[in-house]
Order: C-alpha cells, then sequence, then structure tokens
C-alpha cells in the first residue's frame, strides 16, 4: 500500500489537479488539514474513507494515522494545501516513513503564488525587468530562517520576492525591504487566493502595510515585492520573436 501526498491546490476545489483527484477517490484513509483544505474536496473520498483532520495532530500522531492505515492495507491520501514541494512540512513526514518503510509518492498541486499571480493577472516573469522568482518567508514565531536568507540579504537581488506567511509581521517586512526596493516599489497581497473571500490589495512599500492592516488580514495571504508587478514598458519576449529562426524548434 501507499502514502500519496497530494497537493490540494491554493484554496477553489476544482484547482486541484485530475490526478490529485483520481488519486484522492481512491485512497481507504484520507489526512488533510482542516483549517486549510476545502472541505468541498473530501465529497472526492470514497463513501466509507476514513477521513482524519490533522488541524489539531502532531507529527508523531499524524506517522501513527499513516503506519496504521499502511498496515490495514488502506492506500492513504495525505492532502496538504497548495504544493507539497513548498512550505508543507512534507520532509519530515517522509523522514519518518522511510524509516518506517512505508511507501510514498507525491502529487503535485498548484501552489498559493501562481493563484496569486492569476488573482493578480500578472506573469511574474516579465522580460528586461525581471527573470527571478524568490519564494521565502521571515522568521518570527516559526523555525528560524538558514544563514543569508535574511530579507536583507534577499532584498539585495531586487528579484520579486514571494513571502509566505508573513502577512501579521507586514510592518517588518516593510522596514527590511524598503533600503533596498525603496518606497515606490510596487508590492501586492492576495488573501485567501482563487476561494470565493479572495482578497487583492495592490499598492506599493509605503502604503501596502497600512491596507493589510485596514482590511485585517493575518492569515492565508501572500506577499509580493517587485518591479514587475508594475511592468509595462517591457520588450517582447524572444519566444515569439519574428527574429527568432522557427526551423529551430521543429
Amino acid at each position: 500500500m501507499t502514502v500519496y501526498f497530494i497537493g490540494a491546490g491554493p484554496g477553489a476545489a476544482d484547482l486541484i489537479t485530475v490526478r490529485g483527484a483520481r488519486t484522492l477517490a481512491s485512497c481507504g484513509v484520507c489526512l488533510y488539514a482542516g483549517s486549510l483544505v476545502p472541505r468541498e474536496l473530501l465529497a472526492e473520498c470514497p463513501p466509507d474513507a476514513r477521513l482524519v483532520d490533522t488541524a489539531r495532530l502532531d507529527l508523531d500522531a499524524i506517522t501513527a494515522e499513516v503506519v496504521r492505515a499502511h498496515e490495514e492495507g488502506h492506500d492513504v491520501a495525505r492532502l496538504h494545501s497548495g504544493d507539497p514541494s513548498v512550505f508543507s512540512a512534507v520532509a519530515e513526514q517522509m523522514r519518518r516513513l522511510d524509516a518506517a518503510g512505508v511507501p510514498y509518492e507525491i502529487v503535485p498541486g498548484v501552489p498559493a503564488f501562481a493563484a496569486a499571480a492569476a488573482a493578480l493577472k500578472r506573469e511574474l516573469t516579465v522580460p528586461t525587468v525581471g527573470q527571478t522568482v524568490i519564494l521565502t518567508r521571515i522568521a518570527q514565531q516559526a523555525t528560524p530562517m538558514p544563514d543569508g536568507e535574511d530579507l536583507a540579504t534577499l532584498g539585495r537581488s531586487g528579484a520579486l520576492l514571494v513571502l509566505h506567511l508573513g502577512a501579521r509581521y507586514v510592518d517588518r517586512i516593510v522596514s527590511e525591504l524598503v533600503p533596498h526596493y525603496g518606497a515606490d516599489c510596487p508590492a501586492a497581497v492576495v488573501a485567501m487566493a482563487s476561494r470565493p473571500d479572495e482578497l487583492v490589495l495592490r499598492g506599493t512599500l509605503e502604503d501596502i502595510a497600512a491596507q493589510v492592516k485596514s482590511a485585517g488580514i493575518t492569515r492565508t495571504a501572500v506577499i509580493l515585492v517587485g518591479r514587475v508587478l508594475a511592468a509595462t514598458g517591457f520588450r517582447d519576449s524572444h519566444l515569439y520573436s519574428p527574429e527568432r529562426d522557427r526551423h529551430e524548434c521543429a
């Protein structure tokens, strides 16, 4: 039997992948993060599936549930919000399963930053303006950031920053980024991306913190900072240029 780490997507139930939905429908046990995963997705589970909300479980308890299901001969859906590759705490779960000899696979999902970009109607890589996206967070009431990954260091790149888990600390984020990006740098916040209650804020580093606090946003939000968010006069990419040799693509 196999454990499937499934990316549920950013919030909207219909943004789970086809593979994710099919896998979910085939598993006799589903462990899901009840505070983040849309409950509509649980309807994809078999009618007799055992559903376990992991919102109040620690790592040991989660692992015990998975190992129990494996020993009982059930495939397990471990349903995570977004995509398992980013800020999902999947790495330590896989390490535990490796130690227990339990096989697993990963089913990718739509990440929150992609849903935020869609809400903003923006490409995050724009020719001659920005070709690098940095996905990061800040260390507050969480695991410390590794050396060299603080905002001041990352901000020196001038690349588009996408910050997860930081809405509560937007003042600190702004204060650390203004010296590198300037107060007039475009910034945006997308809360509850892709959900019916999605909220999109647009501004600059000078005013985005006030907007966040006025809107009462404290969680489930992505903060984006970078010049590409307001890029207009950029050069067309080489991809569709009439000067490109189309024969090399045949």
